[in-house]
């Protein structure tokens, strides 16, 4: 039974990245690519141990190393990158990135023949056969499980922030869904996803993670796919929220807020603060509003009293952190709306191409 310990959270403050891509033909279209890319050709050293495939051929997932620093992540993420993209071009293809790929018909494309994956079609049916998403996954090390599960808990208010300025998958098996992140919905139609509840401690989140596994609901912790989750094999605080992203500033800026975040909380934590423990009702409410209208959503305050702009949210967030990325995000086009237009203006070779990871 593969379970996470309470020992693993040593660290406090180290990051790592998470990137699911999409490969692509000549024309910009999701092809089956991952068995040559992952098991039939040897990957850049960079990549060695950090590249594996998700449930379609099409969808490819890289790891950075354990990252000690903001610096170090730019540098890490851009060698990780720049890998993917010879060792995909070595074999013929491309990647792109988005929350769902606008090409993509789930009905078309091949599923991984990694038994994982067929045991989860199998379990799982319908939603895992149409779960054409890619995401982007940001890990920061906490050095204490109870507070890496109360970071966690309180992390989830600032989820629907990420997930608004990050809807890059307005298009999902060639249709407009009228969603800035179609992703977002997509994926919660698997178990185990979406807003996760507020766990007491460590002991009651192994707890859960133990009685999933020995009932047969999942075959391991790592199935437990919530937006947030305390990770108890890494020692870290992983969230799980954003689409996508082609930009690698996008990325970085999500690592930047995690990051401030993370160690916001974990020091509101040994200040012994109570936290908030919100229902998980009008989380989703939230999550809703960031998934259906992106960067002009309005999002229900801490104490969902009023429903405030997001540029207003993330200007208080940037002023209170000391970031910057997040505003530089929202001052521009959204993924969304750049496909979109796109879209509108120069059809579909226009919005795969500008997909395409230089």
């Amino acid at each position: 039974m593969e379970l996470g310990s309470r020992d693993a959270f040593d660290r406090m403050g180290t990051l790592g990245i998470e990137e699911e891509f999409f490969v692509v033909d000549e024309t910009g279209r999701p092809t089956a690519g991952t068995d040559e890319l992952v098991y039939e050709s040897d990957p850049p050293e960079i990549l060695d141990g950090r590249l594996d495939h998700e449930l379609f051929k099409c969808v490819i997932e890289t790891q950075t190393p354990t990252i000690g620093s903001l610096p170090a992540a730019r540098d890490a993420l851009a060698e990780v990158r720049t890998a993917l993209v010879d060792h995909a071009d070595a074999e013929g293809f491309g990647i792109a990135a988005a929350g769902l790929h606008p090409a993509a018909k789930w009905r078309e494309l091949e599923h991984a023949e990694k038994p994982r994956y067929r045991a989860q079609l199998d379990r799982i049916q319908y939603p895992q056969h149409r779960n054409t998403t890619a995401g982007l996954h940001v890990h920061v090390g906490v050095d204490d499980a109870d507070k890496a599960v109360w970071i966690a808990n309180e992390m989830r208010w600032y989820l629907p922030i990420m997930l608004a300025l990050s809807a890059n998958s307005p298009f999902w098996n060639g249709f407009d869904t009228g969603l800035s992140s179609a992703r977002a919905k997509i994926f919660e139609g698997l178990p185990n996803t979406g807003m996760p509840t507020t766990f007491e401690d460590f002991e009651a989140f192994q707890s859960f993670e133990r009685m999933m596994v020995e009932n047969g609901s999942i075959n391991d912790r790592g199935e437990l796919w919530y937006d947030v989750r305390p990770h108890s094999e890494h020692g870290t605080v992983e969230v799980r929220t954003p689409d996508g992203q082609a930009d690698p500033e996008r990325v970085l800026a999500f690592v930047e807020y995690t990051k401030a975040l993370v160690e916001d909380l974990a020091a509101r934590y040994e200040d012994g603060e109570n936290g908030y423990h919100h229902r998980r009702e009008p989380l989703d409410e939230n999550k809703w509003r960031a998934m259906r209208h992106g960067h002009d959503t309005e999002l229900l305050s801490k104490d969902f009293s009023e429903a405030i702009p997001l540029g207003e949210l993330v200007d208080r967030e940037c002023s209170r952190l000391g970031v910057d990325g997040i505003r530089e995000m929202y001052d521009t086009e959204s993924g969304a709306e750049r496909q979109r237009r796109l879209h509108d203006s120069e059809g579909l070779d226009a919005v795969c191409e500008n997909l395409l990871l230089e």
